[in-house]
């Protein structure tokens, strides 16, 4: 998912943007990842904190979602918010296994092409109205929805008539979700061992029946119903108050009250925290090095996985990048591992689209080889000799620390002066998805673990995340050999030869993990000493359910 949010975020931060702080909350139960905002590098002068509350309210630094409609995120900062008001059929645990969540169970038929989830009895949404098994179906079939597809609409595209739907070329009722009694069956186009997982996202939530019309804005309806652990109790500029739901399947949450504070105020992250603001924060690496070592706050660091990656693409449609030596030219006149390498060290180094921590990752490196020479003769090639005759190229993103790196680059060894352009968070994606830079770049946290969350749902022909539109059939092919593969060794092989043909193509570049002011893979927070259930993942939705204050 994109790491993105309002201007001081996940698409996908599922709406994904690069060049803000990506950083994992904690995560109990239900994983996903969550963007933070407001975090400065400056050392706070230490003040006293205060004891843990134990007084069933808990105060977590946040992001104000882009919407309340779960169909509608595409950001992990709203992903983070909405994963607490409203559940969905599976979820995650803190080791990213797949639990059940409102399904109770599900089957797998042996071809591997239809699902049953089995609803648990007796579910209802918070003000105490059944939720079913067409309640389901309804709201997974508005993320299709042709008018208005959701940014993540392509979770649902190995689903039989999904992307047909979608796109406008088929039928609502081909679309094979289907509502049986308590049932929710699902026939897939191939073999995807994965979707169980694919159903914990928070896009796929239940949605009361007549209420999305409601969800749909940056506000929260006036009288607020859910299926998740809280419902919004109150809102405002700079804080989001959640009551606990008495009617949630896995029992009443222990936290009666949660408020998700959205603006500190300009108040560094542990400034915050040890004045006793927020009892649950991230904070940047530089931060981190010295609390580490302070007597106090030090116990109280937590150190958050994250798998992510931050990229820069092409916009493979139109001239010049639909020209395969173009973009190879810009891909190789840049030395991306010397990029990240100063900026984030060492372990934040990308080799491939694919962050550590993925089951079955591959180990080779696909990231391009800085070779100057090479690069302009591609460019020669291509018929733009020393750059003459290319058409305006822009690069777009929403703030990174590579960029001045990258502009620099391509101007010192292609000779091309490429304007940069910023643009706020919270507008970037939809710019992506509406009028596509020649080049621009995005943050990606997982939505499920697993490979084809990143090279199929990034790009894969025709996703709507694939915000290049770069289409190759025989990358298609691989993707399909792998999710259809029951043999882990053939399915390795077959997202290997995936990304070889990244590599080769060069649609993407892979530039680092985890996020911006993170140390490789992780990034860092503050907990407070006795809240219990902060147990930590790598798409690190936080589940507020899950969480207690000890004795």
């Amino acid at each position: 998912m994109p790491a993105e949010g309002p201007p001081p975020l996940s698409v996908s931060r599922r709406r994904r943007a690069l060049g803000f702080a990506l950083v994992a909350l904690l995560v109990v139960g239900l994983v996903l990842p969550v963007a933070i905002l407001n975090l400065s590098g400056a050392r706070p002068t230490a003040t006293p904190f205060p004891l843990a509350r134990g007084t069933g309210i808990v105060r977590v630094a946040g992001w104000a979602p882009a919407t309340y409609d779960p169909a509608m995120q595409g950001d992990a900062g709203t992903a983070a918010l909405l994963a607490q008001l409203f559940e969905g059929l599976t979820a995650f645990d803190a080791s990213l296994a797949v639990k059940p969540a409102l399904a109770q169970s599900w089957n797998i038929d042996p071809r591997g092409l239809d699902i049953t989830f089995r609803l648990r009895p007796g579910l209802t949404f918070s003000d105490g109205t059944p939720l079913t098994a067409q309640d389901v179906v309804t709201s997974w079939l508005r993320i299709l929805d042709p008018a208005r597809p959701g940014p993540l609409a392509s979770l649902l595209d190995d689903v039989v008539g999904a992307v047909a739907y979608r796109q406008g070329r088929g039928a609502r009722s081909s679309v094979g979700i289907i509502a049986r009694g308590d049932t929710v069956s699902v026939r897939l186009v191939k073999p995807a061992a994965y979707f169980p997982a694919i159903a914990a996202n928070p896009a796929l939530a239940v949605v009361p029946p007549g209420e999305a019309a409601a969800l749909d804005g940056s506000e929260p309806p006036g009288r607020f119903v859910g299926s998740g652990g809280y419902t919004v109790a109150a809102a405002d500029a700079t804080s989001i108050t959640l009551r606990a739901n008495t009617r949630y399947w896995a029992g009443p949450p222990a936290i009666a009250t949660v408020v998700v504070v959205t603006d500190l105020g300009g108040t560094n992250p542990v400034d915050a925290f040890t004045a006793g603001e927020v009892d649950y924060v991230p904070i940047d690496e530089s931060d981190a090095r010295w609390v580490r070592y302070d007597p106090q706050l030090g116990p109280q660091l937590r150190a958050e996985p994250s798998l992510s990656v931050t990229y820069y693409g092409f916009d493979a449609r139109r001239p010049p990048f639909n020209d395969v030596r173009v973009r190879r030219a810009f891909a190789w006149a840049v030395d991306w591992r010397r990029i990240a390498l100063l900026a984030d060290g060492p372990d934040a180094v990308a080799t491939s689209i694919v962050p550590p921590g993925i089951p079955g990752r591959s180990s080779a490196d696909y990231v391009p080889r800085f070779n100057p020479a090479a690069a302009r003769a591609q460019l020669a090639a291509a018929g733009y000799p020393d750059g003459q005759g290319l058409p305006p190229i822009t690069l777009v993103t929403p703030g990174t620390t590579y960029d001045d790196a990258v502009v620099a680059q391509l101007r010192q060894n292609l000779g091309l002066s490429i304007p940069l352009e910023v643009m706020p968070a919270g507008a970037y994606t939809q710019r992506l998805l509406d009028d596509t830079p020649p080049m621009w770049s995005m943050s990606w946290i997982a939505d499920y673990p697993a490979q084809e969350d990143f090279l199929g749902i990034l790009l894969q022909s025709d996703g709507t995340s694939n915000y290049g539109g770069w289409k190759n059939a025989a990358f298609d092919t691989d993707l399909d050999a792998a999710g259809g593969a029951t043999d882990p060794a053939a399915q390795a092989r077959a997202y290997a030869a995936a990304q070889a043909i990244l590599a080769d193509q060069v649609p993407v570049v892979p530039v680092s993990y985890a996020a911006a002011g993170s140390q490789g893979d992780v990034a860092w927070a503050l907990s407070r000493n006795g809240l219990l259930g902060a147990a930590t993942s790598g798409i690190g939705i936080p589940r507020f359910a899950g969480l207690a204050w000890g004795h």
